[in-house]
């Protein structure tokens, strides 16, 4: 071969390389989604009423269904694909999937990777406990271990409380916890913090409020009687700058927010 043709090649090459990176990590458009009949969702089946998974081990709950109506909407296929929360972000920035829908709450910090939907509900952390406990604010967990979804608003809420930090993800519990012998661990779900709560490993488990009641329920715990946290807001999450499929999710959820679909499916999960 000779010398020019070697480098044409060679051009040629790379530009396919480059080509393919510059894509992978592309969001696909409303266009694209439409063409290849299908749409994917992001989520973490382990946050009920929200998502967890059903009698057929398949993702069920709110965002399940609300996801469906809008996959009808756009005459498309719902894909679901089940990960861990604190993977969710970076997974939806490399092309994995087109939304994130996992009970996830509005944050300044999150707001620099993603871009939000309407709010579509709220919520607030409280702590899961042993049926004796007597647990009611966030200080009564000085010297205890702590259990936490990683990545969740509690897991921040409590490392911040414990560490004396303050990461900007939307707490305000600077040094609550500090020099008390206050301990956190994360999980990848609520429910396995629950479990080495019962087993004695733990001593309390902070997480979102509707989640806390339904693994408290279920498990043989208790929660808090009041929130220990302020008000949080749930939206969905694409993209940065993926306006398109931002408005037909908004179109959505403002339609079933309106006609009251989005509560009573939040009251058919929770029971």
């Amino acid at each position: 071969m000779r010398k020019y043709e070697k480098i044409l090649t060679l051009v040629i090459v790379l530009g396919l390389i480059l080509g393919l990176a510059s894509c992978s990590g592309k969001s696909a458009s409303l266009d694209q989604i439409k063409k290849n009949g299908k749409i994917v969702m992001l989520t973490n089946a382990a946050f009920p009423p929200y998502e967890y998974l059903g009698d057929d081990n398949k993702p069920a709950g709110v965002d399940v269904d609300i996801a469906n109506e809008l996959a009808k909407e756009l005459g498309v296929k719902l894909e679901i694909v089940n990960m861990d929360f604190d993977g969710l972000i970076s997974a939806l920035a490399s092309g994995k999937g087109d939304f994130i829908a996992a009970g996830m709450t509005i944050s300044d910090e999150r707001k620099k990777s993603v871009d939000f939907s309407v709010e579509y509900s709220t919520s607030r952390q409280y702590i899961v406990m042993p049926t004796d406990g007597t647990f009611s604010a966030l200080t009564d967990l000085k010297g205890k271990r702590i259990g936490v979804q990683l990545g969740t608003t509690g897991d921040y809420l409590v490392t911040d409380a414990v560490n004396g930090t303050n990461d900007d993800k939307g707490t305000h519990t600077k040094g609550e916890l500090e020099g008390s012998g206050a301990s956190v661990s994360e999980y990848k779900t609520a429910l396995e913090a629950a479990l080495d709560l019962k087993a004695g490993r733990l001593d309390a488990v902070v997480i979102d409020k509707l989640p806390a009641e339904i693994i408290a329920q279920k498990n043989d715990l208790k929660t808090s009687a009041s929130a220990i946290s302020d008000e949080e807001k749930y939206a969905y999450a694409v993209k940065k700058g993926n306006k398109e499929l931002l408005d037909a999710i908004n179109k959505t959820l403002n339609s079933m927010i309106k006609d009251g679909k989005v509560e009573e499916l939040i009251k058919q999960h929770t029971k």
